[in-house]
């Protein structure tokens, strides 16, 4: 493809040399340039990609974008924009034959119930005759295929090629994950969305946010300008929860009709006589098509709201009541959300993703409403992530649990042993008894917490401890299937380490 083709969306560039020059690849990493490619030199947090220019340029690279002409090469067509990941976002939409501007796509962001409610509409989508791929924070899928993600929302280079491949691969339409952090770097700019759904807020990633009104600043960009109808898709609908506070603030600043949904009082979907249970979540479907007794297998009230959400979005695209119906029966599970580790104790081991407070209040209350027993939860907080959410997480834990014991996540470049002084703080004004391992060797008593800092000790001592009834929850982790220590992955699964546990208490 011709650089001049790739330049038909980007009024306001600066062509210095030749618009014929043939691209051949699109990247921002100088380190994956191959013959011909088009190098973006962008601005990182750490890093100046306009100091990695002429390395792309050995390397092969046939022309340069940048945004800082002090940079510009010699002898190389360059092309100076304002806003570099911008115009990487579009460029790379176009070198890969824009993807998704023929294919319905649906965009989730929110704090929690991404991942969920993208497997769930992903079954709806099926259940209609529209096989969908998912695009999120375990992998972007199809089918048999599998792609494995880098970010949740990857850069836009590799996010458009992910698309094309996953057309090219029989994809009639796409969900996606839809980050914070790529709405703020402009990563999805080339996305022709045709529904935004908005889950919730609640404090996360404010170590790269700074402050919650930043934090939803970046959201609001999906429904403000991504969701713009336009010649491409003139009809789009924006999904927005009512029932969070952020909900009214930015479906007034949505661009295009908002469908609400609740599970409080009536929005245009919304659930009512609604049973929540240990098998699972039943009750009847409202929506503007009319409505229908559904019965799902997902836990808990947050999943309810993903449910509603995945049903509004279905609204959104005209898909016929029945198919929603079946899709929301059909989905049994999402790996590493609520998860079961099966065994014959009468124990339920559940792995869980929950990362920040909000989630963790969420399956704590789920697991308190239908527990014939005690509560275990076993939970670290991330290093090189957001401190402040620390003590609040320990407070939580602890308030909800039985017995909390506080142990490692990925600590990845801090101490695991200071990240856990920091969830200690939060639970120390509780007064709660302070178990060391020997106690819990052959269970508890009273309500309290432990400190465990190795991981798989703490999982094998709250099976341990656990006795029939119980409800052992492993959160933070989820689907990981590794841990983060230094700047190094080691294998570790939740899921294993519990059956393993299990295994040596039969």
């Amino acid at each position: 493809m011709q650089l001049s083709a790739l330049l038909k969306k980007l009024p306001g560039c600066e062509l210095h040399g030749d618009a014929s020059v043939e691209i051949s690849g699109v990247t921002c990493d100088s380190r994956a340039v191959k013959a011909g490619a088009l190098f973006f030199a962008l601005r990182g947090v750490t890093s100046d990609g306009h100091r990695y220019i002429s390395d792309a340029l050995e390397s092969g690279a046939a022309a340069v974008v940048l945004e800082d002409a002090s940079f510009a090469p010699a002898n190389v067509t360059w092309v100076q924009v304002p806003e570099g990941r911008q115009a990487m976002a579009q460029m790379s939409a176009e070198f890969y034959g824009q993807p998704t501007a023929g294919l319905p796509l649906i965009g989730i962001t929110g704090t929690n119930g991404k991942t969920t409610t993208t497997y769930l509409i992903e079954a709806i989508m099926g259940a209609a005759g529209i096989p969908a791929a998912v695009l999120g924070t375990i992998s972007y899928r199809f089918g048999a295929m599998a792609i494995e993600a880098s970010h949740t929302t990857p850069e836009s280079t590799e996010l458009q090629a992910a698309f094309r491949k996953l057309a090219d691969a029989g994809a009639k339409g796409f969900v996606m994950e839809v980050s914070s952090h790529a709405l703020e770097q402009k990563r999805v700019d080339g996305c022709c969305f045709d529904v935004g759904i908005f889950s919730n807020l609640t404090r996360d990633h404010l170590d790269y946010h700074k402050t919650m009104e930043s934090y939803l600043a970046a959201k609001k960009r999906l429904f403000a300008e991504l969701l713009r109808p336009d010649a491409v898709k003139p009809v789009r609908r924006a999904v927005i929860n009512k029932d969070d506070a952020c909900g009214t603030e930015l479906a007034a600043s949505a661009a295009c009709p908002v469908i609400s949904y609740s599970a409080t009082y009536a929005a245009d979907v919304y659930a009512k006589d609604c049973t929540l249970t240990v098998d699972g979540i039943s009750g009847t479907l409202v929506t503007p098509q009319g409505q229908t007794a559904f019965a799902s297998r997902l836990m808990g009230r947050f999943n309810l709201y993903n449910l509603l959400a995945a049903a509004a979005a279905a609204v959104a695209l005209d898909i016929p009541l029945d198919a929603i119906k079946k899709g929301i029966e059909g989905h049994a599970k999402v790996p590493g959300r609520m998860e079961r580790v099966e065994n014959d104790q009468d124990i339920a081991v559940l792995v869980d993703y929950a990362h920040t407070g909000d989630a963790l209040e969420n399956v704590l209350s789920t697991v308190r409403e239908v527990a014939k027993g005690r509560i275990i939860t076993v939970f670290g907080c991330g290093g090189d992530r957001d401190p402040g959410k620390r003590p609040i997480m320990g407070r939580i834990a602890a308030e909800m649990s039985d017995l909390a014991i506080v142990t490692s996540d990925n600590p990845r470049t801090e101490q695991p042993l200071v990240i856990m002084e920091q969830i200690h703080e939060g639970i120390k004004p509780l007064g709660l008894q302070m178990y060391n391992t020997e106690e819990l060797q052959s269970g508890f008593g009273q309500k309290g917490y432990a400190m465990v800092e190795n991981r798989r000790d703490a999982i094998r001592l709250a099976v341990r401890a656990a006795r029939p009834g119980d409800v052992v929850m492993l959160a933070g982790k989820g689907h990981e299937d590794y841990q983060i220590i230094g700047t190094v992955k080691h294998h570790f699964d939740d899921r294993e380490e519990a059956a393993r546990a299990l295994a040596e208490v039969r």
